[in-house]
C-alpha cells in the first residue's frame, strides 16, 4: 500500500468511530520532553508511508548524502575549505570547520520533505547533532493509545522507528566509543540559547541515561574549560561534546571567536570528540544542494545517484548573474528569469534555519517591487533560488469530528544504521503561504510505516 491508500482506510475509520482531536491525540498534551518544543500543538492523527515508498526514499536519501558527501573531492579537488566557501559560509566560519572535522560526514540527518503528486521533494536537508524531531517515538507511542490506531497498526502491520536510540548510537559510533562504552558528554549550547533550550537538555539527558548513555551533562560553551590536555566541565573531563551550538552563533558578536575556538582546537589535538564536527554546516548548506542540482555537475555522479537526485531534489541555483539551464533544458538569464516567474520560485539564504529570511516570491503580500529588491541584494551572497513545490495536502479529524486540510511537512531520518524513522509538522492550510515550522503555528506529528510490505 501507499500513504494515500492508508490514510483513506484511516480517515474511513475515524469517520465511523467519530473521534474528536482532542481524543486522537493522546498522552503527548502531557509529555513535558514533548511540550518543550510543540507547545501541546499535535496533529489527530499520523502520517502514513507504505513499504516501497519508505524503502525508495530512503535509497533516494542514502545516494542524495553520497553524492553530497563527494563534493569536495569531485569539485574541489578535496580542498574543503574552498567548497565550504562556495556555499555560502564566511571566513570566519570556515576557519572554525577546518578545525576538528571528522573522518567522514555525519550519518545523522533529516531531511524536509513536501509530497506533490509525483513523491518527496527535498526543501532542505538539516546535518549534524542540532536536528530537532528525534524525540519522534514518543508521538508514535502516545497515539497508540486511541484504539482506533491500536487496531489499524496491527491490521495493516504499521509501525515506527525509535530514533533516540539511535541518537545514542551515532554519538556513540561517530565518536569512536562502543555500546558498552560510558563516556562523559556535555551537552553544549551556546550561552545566550541554552536558558531556553535547558528544560530540554536535562530531560533529554535523563532519557539517554536510560539508553545506555548515563554521563551526559547540560551546559553551554562558556562553561567548558580546556586545561591539562582535557576539556573540562566543572570537575568532569569531558569526552564528548554533544554540540548544540551552531556555526551561525559565531556571527553573533566578535567575542564568539574567542568562545568557540578553545574548544575546537582541543578537538583537533585530539582533546575531546565533538559530536558532530562543524563541517556539517558546509554539507548542510544549501548551497551545497544547489551544486547537486546544477546541470553543469551531472557528469560527476552516476546513474544511480542522478535517478535519486532527479526524483528527490528540486531545481535549486545559487543566485548568481549569468545563464542557467531550466529542467526543460532552456538557457536562460538567471536574474531575468527569476524576475519574471516569481510565482514558482523561493528565496533562501544558504545556511540560516527554521524558515529565517526566507521568501516565497508567490506570497500574497510580496509585490514585484519588493522581490526585484530582494533578487538584486541577493546577488553574489550567500542565498539560493528554489523551484516552488506544491504540496499534497491532507486532511486531519478536528475537534468537531470534521476533516480540516493541512499542509504537512515531513521530516525523514537517517543514522548510522540506515534509516531513522520520521515525524511531520502541519499548518492548516488556511494559514496561507507560510513556510511551515513551529514559529508559524505548527503542530507536530509521528509517521507510521508498513514494517514489512504486504503479502500478495
Amino acid at each position: 500500500m501507499d500513504r494515500v491508500s492508508l490514510t483513506d482506510e484511516y480517515l474511513t475509520i475515524l469517520a465511523k468511530g467519530g473521534a474528536k482531536a482532542s481524543e486522537l491525540v493522546g498522552g503527548q498534551v502531557d509529555s513535558a520532553l514533548l511540550n518543550t518544543f510543540y507547545a501541546g500543538k499535535y496533529l489527530s492523527r499520523p502520517l502514513f508511508l507504505g513499504h516501497e515508498e519508505q524503502r525508495l526514499l530512503h535509497a533516494d536519501l542514502e545516494n542524495l548524502l553520497t553524492a553530497l558527501s563527494s563534493l569536495p573531492d569531485r569539485l574541489f579537488g578535496g580542498d574543503f575549505a574552498a567548497f565550504a566557501r562556495a556555499v555560502g559560509l564566511t571566513e570566519i566560519q570556515v576557519t572554525a570547520i577546518m578545525k576538528g572535522r571528522g573522518g567522514s560526514m555525519t550519518r545523522q540527518t533529516r531531511a524536509d520533505l513536501y509530497a506533490d503528486g509525483s513523491g518527496f521533494k527535498l526543501l532542505e536537508l538539516n546535518i549534524g547533532s542540532a536536528v530537532g524531531g528525534m524525540d519522534n517515538a514518543d508521538m508514535c507511542r502516545s497515539l497508540l493509545a486511541h484504539p482506533h490506531l491500536a487496531g489499524f497498526a496491527e491490521e495493516r502491520g504499521l509501525g515506527f522507528v525509535d530514533t533516540l536510540p539511535e541518537q545514542v548510537n551515532n554519538i556513540l559510533s561517530e565518536s569512536g566509543f562502543g555500546p558498552g562504552d560510558r563516556p562523559v558528554v556535555a551537552m553544549a549550547d551556546w550561552p545566550d540559547s541554552f536558558p531556553k533550550m535547558r528544560p530540554y537538555m536535562e530531560l533529554l539527558s535523563q532519557r539517554w541515561a536510560e539508553l545506555g548513555l548515563p554521563e551526559a551533562h547540560p551546559c553551554h560553551i562558556g562553561q567548558l574549560e580546556v586545561r591539562d590536555g582535557r576539556v573540562w566541565l566543572g570537575e568532569k573531563a569531558v569526552d564528548i561534546i554533544f554540540r548544540t551550538f551552531l556555526i551561525g552563533d559565531l556571527l553573533k558578536s566578535p567575542e564568539a571567536p574567542a568562545l568557540m575556538f578553545p574548544v575546537l582546537d582541543a578537538a583537533e589535538r585530539g582533546e575531546v570528540q565533538i559530536f558532530t564536527p562543524l563541517d556539517s554546516a558546509a554539507y548542510a548548506s544549501k548551497g551545497a544542494l544547489a551544486m547537486l542540482s546544477d546541470e553543469a555537475n551531472r557528469g560527476l555522479f552516476g546513474d544511480g545517484e542522478l535517478a535519486s537526485l532527479d526524483r528527490i531534489l528540486p531545481w535549486t541555483r545559487m543566485v548568481r548573474p549569468g545563464p542557467v539551464t531550466l529542467e526543460t533544458g532552456e538557457r536562460v538569464d538567471l536574474v531575468e528569469y527569476a524576475l519574471a516567474h516569481r510565482e514558482d520560485l523561493a528565496l533562501k539564504p544558504t545556511s540560516l534555519s527554521g524558515g529565517t529570511g526566507v521568501v516565497l516570491g508567490w506570497a500574497e503580500d510580496l509585490g514585484a517591487q519588493e522581490w526585484h529588491e530582494q533578487i538584486t541584494a541577493s546577488l553574489d551572497g550567500p542565498y539560493i533560488l528554489q523551484r516552488r513545490i506544491r504540496p499534497t495536502q491532507e486532511l486531519f479529524p478536528d475537534e468537531t469530528g470534521e476533516l480540516r486540510p493541512w499542509t504537512p511537512l515531513w521530516g525523514v531520518f537517517t543514522v548510522a544504521n540506515g534509516y531513522g524513522g520520521a515525524f511531520a509538522r502541519a499548518t492548516p492550510a488556511s494559514s496561507g503561504d507560510v513556510v511551515v515550522n513551529v514559529a508559524n503555528g505548527a503542530h507536530a506529528g509521528a509517521v507510521f510505516q508498513e514494517l514489512a510490505a504486504p503479502s500478495s
